[in-house]
């Protein structure tokens, strides 16, 4: 199908938390921003097991139905594209189900608590033929698509290393709750999972080429956490009559990575960094230049290539027309974009994987690939030693 043929694409909801209301704004933008596709999502149906949590996204964003089982979204006649944005532990299962339903879908990463759930989720997928998008958010700031095509046209010259760091302080706080966020039954990795997949993937995109071997090193910090009482999402509070409970995945993973394509790469995360807020950002060096950009100031790139490389530095370049979709966002250079916008963009991916059958959208292909380099990075981190990463398999993006 034509992205000039008007079309309607009818969308699901599962799970209403924060992550279900950027997916719903981001749908909601796309009709708006990139109305020249003549595609217009509309939201159908919302499910949430929480039935005040699935009546709010009624209201705010105007789904026609809600209900309190995804089984429902997956069944809906006028649903011809899901998101996923329920907890980790049932990304597998909803996600296989939407493939068997035949319905594409946008999920957060991890697609599930490990390798083997994944690779569930790359051949349900696979074997249906549904388009898919995993939420890589990063790879859609404007000032990174800039980078992406700075480095593939050979303005650094050819790569050499990879600087990589997702350092953050939301759970800075001691006291602050042991939610699911700290099982390893129900979130799996700590922050190999949470914040250094997108570092993985970023790495990988920048790169052109997959990570083909680590070593690695863990830590938790804080091992143990008040237990949590009454609230949901972002808003648990803690329940003081309770013992504290243990935190089960890591706090804190240094990586180091060979690509396969001789790139050298150096990852960092922690999720208590005092003084981090997103502090989320990556170096690309090369033989005759170095890129350089940070999540905190996403609407600006770092610069330094031919012919004042060797002279004057880093360039400091802000997002303008250059720069990926910034254009249907903004008029011009220092009216930035925000982090939805980012959401509204990926989305858009998606919504084009779909219409035309081209798989745009950072894939579950993709999200495999990262989950591998986790388990690689766990496994290097228990044993002291290198652990090998296998290759990627069905319909990466990264290395286009």
């Amino acid at each position: 199908m034509s992205l000039n043929e008007p079309t309607r694409l009818g969308i699901g909801l599962i799970s209403a938390g924060w992550m279900g209301r950027l997916h719903s704004r981001a749908y909601l933008a796309i009709a708006d921003k990139y109305a020249d596709w003549g595609v217009r999502p509309e939201l159908v149906i919302v499910a949430d097991p929480v039935a005040a949590n699935a009546a709010a996204a009624q209201r705010q964003f105007g789904y026609r139905e809600t209900t309190s089982d995804y089984r429902d979204v997956l069944a809906h006649p006028a649903v011809d594209a899901v998101s996923i944005c329920a907890p980790n532990y049932l990304h597998r299962e909803f996600a296989v189900a939407a493939a068997a339903a035949g319905k594409p879908f946008w999920i957060e990463k991890p697609m599930g608590l490990g390798v083997a759930e994944a690779a569930d989720v790359v051949a349900a997928a696979e074997s249906a033929g549904v388009m898919t998008c995993v939420g890589f958010t990063y790879r859609h700031a404007p000032a990174v698509e800039y980078a992406k095509q700075l480095v593939s046209g050979g303005a650094v010259g050819r790569v050499t290393n990879i600087r990589c760091k997702f350092d953050a302080d939301y759970s800075a706080d001691p006291c602050g709750a042991r939610t699911w966020r700290f099982e390893r039954a129900k979130a799996g990795a700590g922050v190999l999972g949470d914040l250094l997949s997108h570092g993985f993937d970023l790495a990988q995109y920048l790169a052109g080429a997959p990570v083909a071997a680590v070593s690695a090193l863990t830590e938790t910090f804080i091992r143990e956490r008040p237990a949590p009482g009454v609230g949901t999402g972002h808003n648990v509070q803690v329940d003081d009559s309770a013992p504290p409970l243990p935190v089960e995945n890591e706090d804190y993973a240094a990586v180091l990575a060979q690509f396969s394509n001789g790139v050298v790469g150096t990852f960092e995360s922690t999720r208590v960094g005092i003084g981090a807020r997103c502090d989320y950002g990556i170096e690309v060096h090369g033989t005759a230049g170095a890129i350089s950009w940070n999540f905190e100031r996403m609407n600006e790139i770092a610069i330094c290539s031919p012919p004042s490389a060797r002279d004057y530095g880093y360039t400091r370049e802000m997002s303008d027309a250059r720069f990926g979709d910034f254009a249907r966002f903004q008029p011009g250079a220092g009216m930035g974009l925000s982090f939805d916008d980012l959401k509204a963009i990926e989305g858009s991916r998606f919504v084009r994987s779909v219409v035309t059958g081209e798989q745009v959208a950072a894939s579950v292909a993709d999200a495999f690939a990262t989950q591998r380099i986790a388990a690689a990075a766990e496994a290097a981190a228990a044993s002291g030693a290198w652990a090998v990463v296998p290759p990627p398999v069905g319909r990466t993006t990264f290395d286009r």
